[in-house]
């Protein structure tokens, strides 16, 4: 902690690297004062009661995270009440369908001219679907009682919803290009950390109240600590895989011959799969809100011939068996199996044991005692799905605590102990701290060679 404390001093002192963290710091200002513009139409009091914590909700525990990740816009009903939600859910579509059409593949790998026509088509489909989610919760939040707006109205506020999304991809990829860090990872960074001073203040007031009492608070802060350092030990976590290079002869100078290791991280995916999961399952609920609106309706009864009573009963088992709280256990068990699916998803995505055993057979790199090749290739893949089933479990129970946590310790007003939000600022914090360093370490570098 001190080492990365000296690092962020040592960072804040040198011109270009402050400019960066300044320059993230001014965005996080711009995220805060858009998300507290409202939109019309909406009974603010009434909605901030059904967004109360502990999933008491129609949307669940669900409904809480969302609130979490948009910095509390969703409760607010602001311009970015959908957060960046679906451009993560483009993005998920994107990448499976990478995996499943060769064309696009193919596209992927052309370097950077394919990749950045795959973000293009990325931020169209995210578009869209901002539209259909944004009809999605207006649809609930009127047939909730509480947003009575009429047609002008309503084409106002997803457009405005809609143009929010578009507006923190902006964010998000400038910040990638001008400041540290990932921009996508530290926009969702920010909503959940801008929600703390308020969550703070209602526990306070909780605790003030006689509602929860100092065991509540003292079990509460052992769970916040322990998640915290169990976090900090999984995402550092590595299998160090020794790699021996063989000496090369060239000329009078003997090249190689040195030992060196290939690191395995636990966690491989971070935070992704987690991530992957809270969109997947709040795409189906999105989509089942489309559902009752009146001309879906009145397509699947007139031109269908479904019964009204049908598809209500499909609807509503569409959203219970997908939106997980603390009550409903086969909706948790879902998303449990969702995020150790996306995890060794996103594992096979971004680490390729082919790939790995090819560079280091060209590199005359050996790992002792396995023959180079496919051998090693094996290797690496048996190793990789042995320390990804560890990472999987971790990241499916952090995933599930966020649901318990308050119903163990009766604090229900802090959303960012019990795992998921913990997990992703912790996450983004040690990763944005290792690029800080990496700078650093650049700036040194350059210095010698200039020496």
């Amino acid at each position: 902690m001190k080492e990365r404390l000296a690092a962020l001093g040592q960072a804040l002192r040198l011109p270009d690297v402050r400019r960066r963290i300044l320059y993230v710091m001014m965005m996080f200002a711009v995220y805060v004062g858009c998300a507290h513009v409202p939109l019309p139409g909406i009974d603010h009091e009434a909605l901030g009661r059904m967004m109360q914590g502990g999933g008491s909700g129609p949307l669940g525990g669900l409904g809480d995270l969302l609130n979490a990740f948009s910095g509390g816009s969703l409760k607010r009903f602001s311009v970015l009440a959908l957060g960046i939600m679906p451009h993560i859910n483009a993005s998920i579509i994107f990448q499976l369908l990478v995996m499943a059409i060769p064309s696009l593949e193919a596209l992927q790998k052309e370097g950077e001219w394919g990749q950045r026509k795959i973000q293009k088509w990325t931020k169209y489909l995210a578009m869209a679907l901002a539209v259909l989610q944004a009809a999605g919760f207006i649809t609930l939040f009127r047939q909730s009682g509480f947003f009575t707006a009429n047609l002008p109205v309503t084409i106002f506020d997803i457009l405005m919803m809609t143009a929010g999304t578009a507006f923190l991809m902006f964010i998000g990829d400038k910040i990638t290009e001008n400041g540290i860090g990932q921009g996508i990872s530290l926009i969702i960074f920010a909503g959940i950390m801008t929600s703390m001073p308020q969550q703070i203040a209602q526990t306070i007031t909780l605790w003030k109240s006689g509602s929860i009492g100092v065991p509540n608070l003292v079990f509460f802060a052992l769970i916040f600590l322990g998640t915290i350092y169990v976090i900090v030990l999984f995402q550092q976590a590595q299998r160090k895989i020794p790699v021996q290079y063989a000496k090369r002869v060239r000329g009078t100078r003997v090249y190689g011959g040195q030992t060196s290791y290939l690191p395995l991280r636990v966690n491989q995916a971070g935070v992704i799969p987690i991530i992957f999961a809270i969109a997947v399952a709040m795409f189906p609920g999105t989509i089942a809100q489309a559902f009752q609106l009146q001309g879906v309706k009145d397509f699947l009864t007139n031109v269908l011939h479904l019964s009204a009573d049908s598809v209500g009963a499909a609807v509503s088992a569409l959203q219970n068996w997908t939106q997980p709280s603390a009550q409903n256990y086969w909706a948790l068990a879902f998303y449990f199996i969702l995020v150790i699916i996306f995890t060794y998803f996103y594992t096979a995505v971004t680490f390729n044991p082919e790939q790995i055993a090819e560079n280091l057979q060209k590199s005359g790199g050996t790992i002792p005692g396995v023959r180079p090749g496919a051998k090693t290739r094996d290797y690496l893949d048996r190793i990789l799905y042995r320390i990804t089933l560890a990472g999987a479990i971790f990241l499916g129970v952090i995933a599930v605590m966020q649901y318990e946590v308050g119903s163990i310790t009766g604090v229900t007003t802090f959303d960012l102990v019990g795992g998921t939000s913990l997990l992703i600022v912790v996450g983004v914090a040690l990763d944005t701290m290792q690029q800080i360093e990496a700078q650093l370490m650049m700036r040194h570098y350059r210095g010698f060679l200039s020496s």
